[in-house]
């Protein structure tokens, strides 16, 4: 059944965090790769598969915050997908710790292929990925 959702927990390291004892706002960009990574191990597939050979650059990352997360801190990162063409993907992602959000993000990803000369192209996302994945309905969408 295809997957338009993923949960998962994690805590902040103390390496995450600046000197004012918070996470440093570039590291919710690798908070959000971290998901998406573990979406597709979830959905029995990997963001690298050598046999695919496609990869998948960002070509639009946003993220705004609300609360700061400290050190220790255990939070949820939902990934939802919000939409899915053709040649890429884009998710939603919210930080919370309990029911009290920490952050938003959106990340928008192009599937791609390196032509002989090494030039990476759009193609289309793989059937093998393209099928185990939909957009989340408009409900769940909705701040």
């Amino acid at each position: 059944m295809p997957k338009h959702e993923f949960n998962i927990t994690r805590m902040v390291e103390f390496n995450e965090t600046d000197m004012a004892g918070i996470v440093h706002f570039s590291v919710f960009f690798r908070y959000m790769e971290y998901a998406e990574h573990a979406f597709f191990k979830s959905l029995g597939s990997s963001i690298v598969d050598p046999e695919l050979a496609v990869g998948w650059p960002r070509v639009h990352c946003s993220c705004d915050y609300k609360k700061p997360l400290k050190f220790d801190d255990e939070f949820n990162i939902q990934l939802l997908v919000t939409a899915k063409k053709s040649k890429s993907m884009s998710y939603q992602f919210r930080f919370s710790i309990e029911n009290t959000e920490i952050a938003k993000g959106n990340i928008t990803a192009v599937c791609v292929q390196r032509n002989e000369e090494g030039v990476m192209k759009a193609t289309n996302i793989p059937t093998k990925i393209a099928d185990l994945i939909e957009v989340a309905p408009a409900d769940k969408l909705a701040d």
